[in-house]
């Protein structure tokens, strides 16, 4: 899925936003929903644009290592039947 708006530019939206400016003016200004701007402050509020970027990191880690998990969970479930089956 491709995303409008890089981490660096929604923190710097973010920044804009605790300067002064209202919302609702800033939202129109770059054109996004006041929806996305609330989902990307309980998500990036307060970071910087570093810590985003590790935050990146660690989800798509999490991703692979999920998707490995799953992998090996299902290969185990697989050969538990094949064992079970009387030969």
């Amino acid at each position: 899925m491709k995303k409008r708006f890089s981490e660096e530019q929604i923190i710097g939206f973010l920044r804009v936003a605790e300067v002064g400016l209202p919302v609702k003016e800033l939202c129109r200004r770059h054109g996004f929903s006041e929806a996305s701007y609330y989902l990307w402050r309980s998500k990036f509020g307060g970071m910087n644009v570093s810590e985003a970027r590790r935050l990146k990191e660690l989800e798509t880690e999490n991703a692979r290592l999920k998707k490995l998990l799953a992998e090996q969970v299902l290969k185990n479930e697989v050969i538990k039947d094949v064992l079970r089956k009387k030969w």
